[in-house]
């Protein structure tokens, strides 16, 4: 929430309030629900009244308080003015609880853990009958994916004790529907000026809703992507930045920050930072390069008897594919969001896939910059809410695999920016659970459930099956220097 010495010595006051259900706060805690929002528009109509406001509001915070000040913007509150709210997600299921339609375990657990003052009952347990909550119960209890996790099942088995009732609601709902629906940002009433933004670290949880709000929000608008860090609390490292929008949008001061262009993203291996008017940037080339045998990532498209790779997903092991380019001849410049669109069957009914685009160095140094994730099963796509690079998966049911089948999956990889040298390797991984965390920031946007059962699992990459890889090139070998006669996607 910032820190109340920068803020006042500057002419402004701070006000933080804890939330409902917390600390002295009355009442239940609503997990960024309708009542958590109302009581934001209370507490800034109360500022506006005081003696000492002028009647100019703005809201300040990272994650958590970015969040909340997205759902306070869009009940339009007469005085809030301005939100300064980066590192926020804006869709709790496909940003924090379920990426891909994947349960993230450990982030529900540990976050819920991390709520111990909070006070918190079930809300579905509420909304459903006695009967409907105990067979979820039930069903979940049994469920042998959920059994490997033992945080996950003593919550379940204890519904009512501390905040296990939170958790029992995140994974008691692994659809999409009303329980999610009230933990989405509503943009259309939202048009007070917005900074958003995040870190090309957090992908996992803070990004997505960033990129989500540049697109949605219809009001003035900065974004900054900065460099893998975990901001220090309270902040420090955006105070003068949060001055510079607070200054201009509340006291009406000339600060420029409006006159430079509102997008800004660090791309990772040139230490400088990139500025455009949109997102995508508009010089992308959108390029496919193409799985091949040999663990081959290729411009050119599939020769008529291409094949296919194998792995085992098994709980006692991790297995995967790996598909690299070869060394680049040039510096080549990667901005925005990747796509990777493939075919592959399962001798099981439900597959996993996690998959990730990382860059080996010419000295063979490896580092992860993204990730991507999908439940099998959740693999349908809304083609009229979709964009060529981008696909979007309604959650909404589960569609079980027929073993030996193949299906054609899309998954959306989160957006990076990384500057891949000349002698470096472009690689894709495709697995079926977490790989180990390397740091601190990967852990955030690891932890999800995996499947107890084992199975076989089979990519396809031929002239009938083009499973591609989708990059956004913006700068160096946009055509065909990876390999003669590439051509872009679109």
């Amino acid at each position: 929430a910032g820190d109340p010495n920068f803020f006042v010595r500057r002419g402004y006051v701070h006000v933080i309030a804890n939330i409902r259900g917390s600390g002295k706060s009355e009442g239940n805690y609503p997990f960024l629900a309708a009542p958590e929002a109302q009581d934001g528009c209370e507490l800034i109509e109360w500022i506006a009244r005081q003696p000492w406001c002028d009647g100019n509001v703005g809201m300040f915070g990272v994650s958590y308080f970015g969040r909340i000040q997205h759902f306070v913007a869009s009940l339009r509150p007469p005085h809030l003015k301005c939100i300064f709210a980066p590192w926020a997600s804006t869709d709790q299921y496909r940003d924090a609880l379920y990426q891909g339609g994947i349960l993230a375990q450990n982030w529900a657990v540990s976050w819920s853990g991390a709520l111990s003052n909070i006070r918190y009952q079930s809300e579905s347990r509420r909304d459903w009958s006695d009967a409907q909550w105990k067979s979820a119960l039930a069903r979940a209890l049994g469920d042998k994916d959920l059994k490997a996790h033992p945080a996950v099942i003593a919550a379940l088995k204890n519904p009512d004790e501390g905040l296990n009732p939170l958790v029992a609601d995140i994974v008691l709902n692994p659809l999409d529907g009303p329980f999610w629906d009230k933990r989405k940002v509503a943009y259309d009433p939202i048009e007070i000026p917005a900074y958003i933004g995040g870190d090309w670290g957090i992908y996992g949880l803070h990004l997505p809703g960033a990129f989500r709000s540049w697109e949605n929000l219809r009001g003035p608008k900065k974004m900054m992507i900065g460099p893998a860090a975990y901001l220090e609390r309270p902040v420090y490292q955006l105070q003068y930045e949060s001055l510079r929008w607070f200054d201009h949008w509340l006291k009406g001061m000339d600060t420029g920050i409006m006159e430079e262009p509102p997008i800004r993203v660090f791309v990772r291996g040139t230490h400088q930072w990139k500025k455009s008017t949109e997102w995508p940037l508009p010089e992308t080339k959108w390029t496919p390069f193409y799985l091949h045998e040999g663990g081959r990532l290729w411009e050119r498209e599939h020769f008529p008897n291409g094949g296919s790779s194998s792995f085992s997903d098994s709980p006692w092991g991790r297995e995967h594919l790996e598909f690299s380019t070869s060394e680049l001849v040039e510096e080549t410049e990667v901005i925005g969001p990747v796509l990777l669109n493939f075919y592959a069957s399962t001798t099981d009914d439900e597959v996993l896939w996690f998959v990730s685009l990382r860059e080996v160095d010419a000295q063979g140094k490896e580092k992860v910059l993204t990730r991507g994730w999908l439940r099998g099963s959740h693999r349908e796509v809304a083609p009229d809410r979709s964009k060529r690079w981008e696909p979007y998966h309604p959650h909404t049911r589960f569609e079980p695999l027929v073993p030996g089948r193949i299906y054609e999956f899309n998954i959306a990889i989160v957006a990076t920016a990384n500057l891949f040298k000349a002698g470096s390797r472009i690689k894709l991984k495709i697995t079926c659970c977490d790989d180990q965390p390397d740091n601190a920031l990967e852990a955030i946007a690891g932890g999800h459930i995996r499947r107890q059962s084992g199975s076989r699992v089979t990519v396809f990459h031929n002239d009938q099956y083009p499973s591609h890889l989708l990059l956004p090139v913006t700068a160096g070998n946009v055509i065909g220097t990876f390999v003669s006669g590439g051509h872009p996607y679109f």
